[in-house]
C-alpha cells in the first residue's frame, strides 16, 4: 500500500488494501453467501477456488487496481437467472458484514457499495 499519498487521492483499490486484501475479502463473501438462506442456492454448486480470482479481479479492476477482469458483463453473467431485489440486498448484505469483519472503512464500504448498487439493473430480473 502506498502511504505517500493521503486517503484523499488514493484509489479505492488501494484503501481497500489491494489485491491480496480484497481477495480475503472475496473469499468472506462467498462463505457468507453459501451459509446464508437467501442466496445459497445460488453459489453451493459455485467452485469457490475458481470463483475467488474472477470475484478479485472484477472488483480490483473496478476500483482503480492494475488488473483486467476479463470474465463476464454483468448481463452475459446473471441473464436468466431471474434474481430478485431481495437476493440482491442479501448479497449486498454479505458484503458489508465482510467488509466489516475486515477492517474495511465506512468511506470504503460507501463507495463499494454505490459501485455495487450502480450495476442493480445489469443483475437483476436479467
Amino acid at each position: 500500500m502506498d502511504h505517500s499519498k493521503n486517503s484523499a487521492t488514493r484509489s479505492l483499490y488501494d484503501r481497500l488494501g489491494g489485491e491480496d486484501r480484497i481477495r480475503a475479502i472475496a473469499g468472506t463473501i462467498f462463505d457468507r453467501h453459501i451459509g446464508n438462506p437467501a442466496v445459497q442456492r445460488r453459489y453451493v454448486a459455485s467452485d469457490r477456488e475458481a470463483l475467488i480470482p474472477i470475484l478479485t479481479a472484477f472488483v480490483s479492476a473496478g476500483t482503480g487496481g492494475p488488473q483486467t477482469y476479463t470474465g463476464k458483463d454483468m448481463l452475459v453473467a446473471h441473464r436468466g437467472m431471474n434474481i430478485s431485489d431481495q437476493e440482491f440486498v442479501a448479497v449486498l448484505d454479505d458484503i458489508l458484514a465482510a467488509l466489516d469483519e475486515h477492517g474495511v472503512g465506512q468511506r470504503e464500504k460507501e463507495e463499494l457499495l454505490m459501485i455495487c448498487w450502480s450495476l442493480k439493473d445489469q443483475i437483476v430480473r436479467q
